[in-house]
């Protein structure tokens, strides 16, 4: 599966949003949607919320993509996305604010990161865990004209 590489990126900036409101507000419920979504979305970027909201709102608006990016170094950064936040529940659940704060922080930034600069923190980590398996996997590939 190929993906817009916009697409991702539009869900990093969604995501930035709802991880700094949890992070201000503490609210353990944002980050256990957070985390549903992300499920969702290692899942298949292509049906989750913000992937869904992206093709009905954003892609009609703008040119079609050059070229598209593999789904899977995606789908594995939602995975780590996951883990962060679902740490970051935990703690808030079992009282230990700091860990809380420190796993919704480390999500928030990632999250920015690709949000701001394209820098996908768990892509760059999947195609290093492929490099070091021996199964190098391209970046990005021209996209098909229809």
């Amino acid at each position: 599966m190929l993906l817009d590489p916009r697409a991702p990126r539009f869900a990093a900036a969604v995501t930035t949003v709802v991880l700094a409101v949890a992070l201000i507000t503490g609210s353990t419920l944002l980050l256990l949607i957070q985390a549903v979504i992300f499920a969702g979305t290692a899942a298949n970027p292509r049906l989750g919320p913000y992937g869904l909201l992206y093709r009905a709102v954003v892609a009609p608006r703008v040119a079609p993509p050059t070229e598209l990016e593999p789904a899977a170094p995606v789908r594995f950064a939602q995975v780590v996305g996951l883990v962060f936040v679902t740490v970051a529940a935990i703690g808030h659940l079992a009282g230990v604010p700091a860990l809380s704060l420190a796993a919704t922080g480390a999500a928030l930034a990632a999250a920015f990161l690709n949000a701001a600069f394209d820098l996908c923190l768990g892509c760059l980590g999947y195609l290093a865990l492929r490099r070091l398996a021996g199964r190098p996997i391209a970046a990005r590939v021209p996209a098909r004209l229809p």
